[in-house]
C-alpha cells in the first residue's frame, strides 16, 4: 500500500521553499524569490499556508527602512518534510519493484 503524501507538500513552490529552507536553516523573501521560478504573490501565498501549518516561522523586520522578511523551517516542518521524502521514495521503490 502507498502511503498518504502530505498535501501541503505536494506543490512545487512549497516544497522549493522547504527544501532550501532545511538546507540554510533560514533564508530572506528575496532570496528565495531569485531562487524559484513564481511570482511575488504567489510566493507569499505559500509561505503562509506553510506558516499556518506550523511548518516555518517568519519574521518581518527593517534594514535600511526596507521591509525585511526571513524565514525559518521549524522542528515540525523538519518532520513533515522527512516524512514526505520517506513517503514519495516508497513510490519510487514500488515503482522499482513492479517492473
Amino acid at each position: 500500500m502507498f502511503k498518504n503524501l502530505d498535501p501541503l507538500l505536494h506543490s512545487q513552490v512549497r516544497l522549493a521553499i522547504m527544501t532550501i529552507l532545511l538546507n540554510s536553516k533560514s533564508a530572506e523573501f528575496s532570496f528565495l524569490l531569485e531562487k524559484i521560478d513564481t511570482t511575488k504573490g504567489n510566493l507569499s501565498f505559500q509561505i503562509t499556508k506553510l506558516k499556518e501549518a506550523n511548518y516555518i516561522s517568519v519574521k518581518k523586520s527593517f534594514r535600511n527602512n526596507y521591509p525585511l522578511t526571513t524565514l525559518q523551517i521549524t522542528e515540525t516542518g523538519i518532520n513533515a518534510y522527512e516524512n514526505y521524502i520517506a513517503s514519495i521514495t516508497d513510490y519510487f521503490n514500488k515503482s522499482k519493484q513492479n517492473q
